[in-house]
């Protein structure tokens, strides 16, 4: 029996999108100006966070290649049969093709139905693999590919103000889920206990603040004693302390949109030891978000940043970077790679950008204080400097738990 290689699944009423149709005409419209200005015929985008921030649908892989097709007149998105007709509600374009398990490289003959085999091809160097390269170039043999992905990171880098109300939003969801982690605490409550109750409360938060989105991806990671280490240790089944040093980490995620709240906390009391090391990351946080502002580079907030660390002691301890930009981004896709406050990079801050504060020091075990310390802020530059967007508490005048 015949099976088709690829077909429309049109199933139910198209989803309320996460943003309004202009927001998404204005996004498609100046990806279509690029590509006419650089002889760009089509672009297919094979990354979450390039699919969802054109077109709204935010795909779930599972082994499977998906896609956006933006030609001048057409925005296609591709899917697998598995999801039905999820992906054609969610697309924010002209239709969505589907394609079947029923013969290897559907996926491909999708791609030739949607995609001229002649000029030039958009992708993302940065996300295709090698071998999907080349199937790719066999499947459209007149092509030359050229890449996107660094036109588009810098295009999502300027937020515009319905990004930054959503972010708002999502920091303020974050910390709700702060609030939660510092309810459930207690001696003896082990760490996922910690993070579940705040997790299930950002959840719900969501749900109640955006009740037509899709609910996927919000976590969270407490940590605490050596497990403080690393910025982004999971959580274990380690028991809470009298005296442990505490790392809260909430992550609320609407429609792709990652917003973040992280806190040091102790449990119980504070040794004068870690109270030095605390109160020496909290002043390098307080300096940080003074110096968010249009105009500065990333590289020179990291430079002063770095001095008050050497002041103290501890820039050998430094573990990353002191922030980074906000909008579609997860533990496992985004990333603006252009705005990380760095000694490396060199970009201006201009307002409409999104970024962290996030300044963090780590005291090997066994050496007074040890432990890993960060706070965590995010904040939107305007015209004259920049609102800071999290709301939680730092510090150990508010941040001592009993």
């Amino acid at each position: 029996m015949a099976r088709p290689d690829v077909l429309r699944i049109e199933n139910g009423e198209k989803a309320k999108a996460t943003f309004s149709q202009g927001e998404y005409d204005r996004r498609q419209s100046a990806l279509r100006a690029h590509m006419a200005d650089a002889g760009i015929d089509a672009v297919l985008f094979t990354s979450i966070h390039n699919v969802n921030y054109y077109s709204d649908f935010l795909y779930c892989a599972f082994g499977r290649p998906y896609g956006l097709v933006v030609t001048q007149s057409e925005v296609v998105s591709i899917s697998a049969n598995i999801d039905a007709g999820q992906p054609w509600r969610r697309t924010v374009g002209d239709y969505n093709l589907v394609y079947t398990d029923w013969q290897r490289d559907n996926y491909l003959r999708a791609v030739q139905q949607v995609v001229p085999n002649r000029g030039r091809l958009g992708i993302e160097f940065d996300h295709i693999t090698h071998e999907r390269l080349t199937a790719l170039q066999d499947a459209l043999p007149g092509v030359s590919v050229v890449d996107v992905a660094a036109h588009c990171m810098h295009s999502r880098m300027l937020k515009s103000d319905e990004e930054i109300a959503l972010i708002a939003q999502g920091a303020a969801v974050s910390d709700v889920g702060g609030a939660a982690v510092v309810a459930a605490l207690a001696e003896g409550v082990p760490e996922h206990e910690v993070a579940l109750a705040s997790t299930q409360a950002m959840v719900r938060e969501i749900a109640r603040r955006f009740p037509h989105a899709e609910l996927m991806d919000t976590w969270t990671w407490f940590q605490s004693g050596i497990n403080t280490d690393g910025a982004h240790n999971p959580v274990t089944t380690r028991a809470v302390q009298r005296g442990d040093i505490l790392s809260l980490n909430c992550f609320s995620m609407i429609a792709g949109y990652y917003t973040a709240l992280e806190r040091t906390l102790f449990f119980g009391h504070c040794d004068d030891a870690s109270l030095k090391i605390w109160e020496a990351n909290v002043e390098v946080h307080k300096t940080g978000l003074d110096l968010i502002k249009p105009g500065a580079r990333c590289s020179d907030i990291a430079a002063e940043l770095n001095a008050v660390y050497e002041k103290h002691g501890l820039l050998d301890y430094r573990t990353f970077g002191y922030g980074h930009s906000f909008g579609v981004l997860c533990h496992y896709y985004g990333r603006e790679a252009g705005l990380e406050l760095r000694e490396d990079i060199h970009t201006e801050l201009e307002p409409n950008m999104v970024v962290s504060m996030e300044p963090m020091v780590m005291l090997p075990d066994g050496m007074p204080g040890a432990g890993g310390y960060r706070e965590h802020d995010i904040l939107a530059v305007t015209e004259t400097g920049a609102r800071n967007l999290t709301g939680f508490a730092f510090g150990p005048e508010h941040n001592i738990v009993s």
